[in-house]
């Protein structure tokens, strides 16, 4: 098979398909015949020559997808006028704690934001696929720890955590959420709900689908 032949497979199945596809799967296609280097060469090409057009070939976390352009966005929401639904800052707020924090206990969290975390939020995070239990904190009690999935950068449309939106200054994702057990919310060098609605704007396409709605707080 020629380059331009193996370029219009690649192309049909990325535009056909539903989810990210890995260079694993792309191979699957030639019946592993085309090496990953190779692949990777091909796919840069079709990366170059949608440059001009309203679609773009991305690489995230779980593969590579086609999707439209962030300027496409204005006028493809024409095509569904309706508004989004609202999402609560305590769940745009445990979100940004996770990602920027990652692993934490839901006593982190709650250290951080200063108050109680419903547990509606965590779940409704991890219900939308962007949150999930890696495992337990040894210590007293053996609570769970939460990490961001694949989900979640993909809906980003980032390939790792490095690529997340950075805070206002150098350094300052560490100093934002220091390892003291303890955090003052007035010696953030960026406000937590600046971080929360960073990421809902970001992630406001995958956001639409599912609006979380639970309360700031749950009662004890």
């Amino acid at each position: 098979m020629n380059t331009l032949d193996a370029k219009r497979v690649l192309e049909t199945a990325l535009l056909c398909a539903a989810q990210p596809l890995s260079v694993r799967e792309l191979r699957q296609l030639f019946n592993d015949e085309l090496g990953a280097d190779t692949l990777k060469t091909l796919l840069q090409d079709i990366q170059d020559d949608w440059t001009q057009r309203g679609i773009e070939l991305v690489q995230v976390a779980s593969g590579w997808r086609m999707q439209s352009r962030p300027e496409m966005r204005d006028f493809l929401d024409r095509l569904h006028p309706e508004k989004p639904p609202k999402y609560s800052r305590a769940a745009m707020e445990t979100l940004a704690i996770i990602a920027y924090r990652q692993p934490v206990t839901r006593g982190d969290m709650e250290d951080i934001r200063g108050v109680t975390i419903n547990s509606l939020v965590l779940k409704q995070l991890e219900d939308r696929g962007w949150v999930e239990v890696i495992g337990h904190r040894e210590t007293v009690g053996r609570p769970m720890l939460y990490a961001t999935t694949k989900q979640f950068l993909d809906d980003l449309g980032v390939v790792s955590l490095d690529q997340l939106p950075p805070l206002e200054s150098p350094g300052a994702v560490s100093e934002f959420f220091n390892t003291t057990e303890e955090v003052d919310p007035a010696q953030m060098p960026m406000p937590l709900e600046d971080v929360a609605e960073t990421l809902a704007e970001t992630l406001q396409p995958s956001l639409e689908e599912l609006p979380l709605d639970a309360s700031d707080e749950s009662p004890a």
